[in-house]
């Protein structure tokens, strides 16, 4: 148990560190999100929209503005998320499984992992709350931090899973930007005020979304809603901790390599 719990702190301290040596993704996170959320009120008009919220359920009537500002932090917080957790866990990825051939368990390597996902969304969640708080007119800005940190969470973990599974982090950054692209478009307020596309539910976003924009916009809070991004968040940690448990380097193999680089 002791040996556990040395082995957590360690590799939490390490992974915050790494995320902390990061310059870009510090840049994502200090500049992009109140850019992406001012473009979006300047782009889009006070025009009256009447939105379907599955959650409440009710038409919501807001200025797309306000909607879409809040759907622009929601996508800035995924993308900025995601980034941070692939990218450390992309670059330590060889670290860790010289970690694992040290014996290291694995299970305390993965929890530090999704504690550090935990704590940077709550940091996003705060910070972009603050940003929507002076921009417009915020409800109940306590539920609406939580539905960010759910999106920071869900988008972190699908991070955690892609760092452990890819190849190349051009191939990361791709598939972290459509799939936010995609999630974020199709729950957009502004362009589809039904959300009645077939599946939406089953996007990551979509509970958060909800709670977000109900959180934002109405007096009703749809509390539930906002836990399903921790179901995305602990398939994708289960899923690497499959990947932990399949993909590493033996210590046969390991040791060929270094014959043969002494050669």
């Amino acid at each position: 148990m002791r040996l556990s719990w040395t082995a957590f702190t360690e590799l939490l301290r390490c992974t915050l560190l790494g995320h902390l040596r990061n310059r870009l993704a510090l840049v994502l996170a200090i500049a992009f999100i109140p850019v992406w959320i001012t473009v979006a009120r300047l782009c889009t008009s006070d025009e009256v929209v009447h939105i379907w919220l599955a959650a409440l359920p009710a038409t919501v009537s807001a200025p797309a503005s306000q909607a879409g500002q809040v759907a622009s932090a929601l996508g800035a917080v995924t993308m900025v998320a995601g980034f941070i957790t692939f990218t450390e866990t992309f670059q330590s990825r060889q670290m860790d499984h010289r970690l694992l051939l040290a014996g290291y368990p694995r299970l305390p390597m993965l929890l530090a992992k999704l504690v550090a996902i935990a704590l940077t969304a709550a940091l996003l969640a705060f910070y972009t709350t603050i940003v929507l708080w002076i921009s417009l007119p915020v409800r109940h800005p306590g539920p609406l931090a939580l539905a960010l940190a759910g999106a920071g969470l869900a988008y972190g973990g699908i991070g955690l899973l892609l760092g452990s599974l890819v190849r190349g982090e051009l191939e990361g950054f791709f598939l972290i930007i459509m799939l936010s692209l995609v999630d974020t478009g199709l729950q957009n307020p502004v362009f589809n005020t039904l959300m009645d596309v077939a599946g939406v539910s089953a996007l990551p976003l979509y509970g958060v979304n909800q709670l977000a924009l109900s959180s934002a916009l109405t007096q009703q809070i749809p509390w539930s809603h906002g836990l399903l991004s921790l179901t995305w968040c602990t398939a994708t940690g289960g899923l690497a901790l499959l990947v932990l448990h399949t993909h590493r380097p033996s210590p046969s193999s390991r040791s060929r390599r270094t014959r043969v680089r002494a050669g």
